[in-house]
């Protein structure tokens, strides 16, 4: 099917769901269940659903995610160049955070402090070595559901 520049439509700027491969489902349930995360009543046994502010979080054994994608399955590099953020609405609230992520399981691998940018963030990854940065811009601001608004 061919069609002109005219005739196409743009993709909406938006991320409905961002789904993270995992080697052990149940592990990773309670893990992000650990961090106060809501999980949907549309889990089921092979893939579990995680309610956020913005958009869905999926979790999926590894090996079916890439099946399901049609590429080999195959190691996890050390970073795979790419973070998942929660901004937050202060730097007291990113150090509540990283503690409630640590005691759910979670390794540290930066420690909060002050940004460059003049923020605030860290570090962690989960049970399965997906990383997640916890920060504060004191740019950003939030709509009374939780959604970050951009200046």
């Amino acid at each position: 099917m061919t069609t002109s520049n005219a005739d196409a439509r743009p993709v909406p700027a938006r991320i409905s769901i961002i789904t993270l491969g995992v080697s052990d489902l149940d592990r990773s349930v309670e893990f992000y269940t650990a961090l106060g995360w809501q999980r949907s009543t549309a889990s089921n046994p092979q893939i579990s659903w995680f309610r956020t502010a913005d958009s869905v979080l999926g979790l999926f054994p590894a090996e079916e995610l890439a099946a399901d994608a049609g590429i080999p399955p195959g190691g996890e590099p050390a970073f795979r160049g790419v973070t998942l953020a929660v901004n937050l609405e202060s730097p007291q609230a990113v150090d509540a955070a990283m503690e409630v992520a640590v005691a759910a399981g979670a390794s540290v691998v930066k420690p909060p402090k002050p940004t460059s940018w003049g923020g605030y963030g860290g570090y962690f990854e989960d049970p399965d070595g997906h990383l997640w940065e916890l920060a504060h811009n004191p740019s950003f601001t939030f709509t009374e559901t939780g959604q970050l608004e951009l200046p």
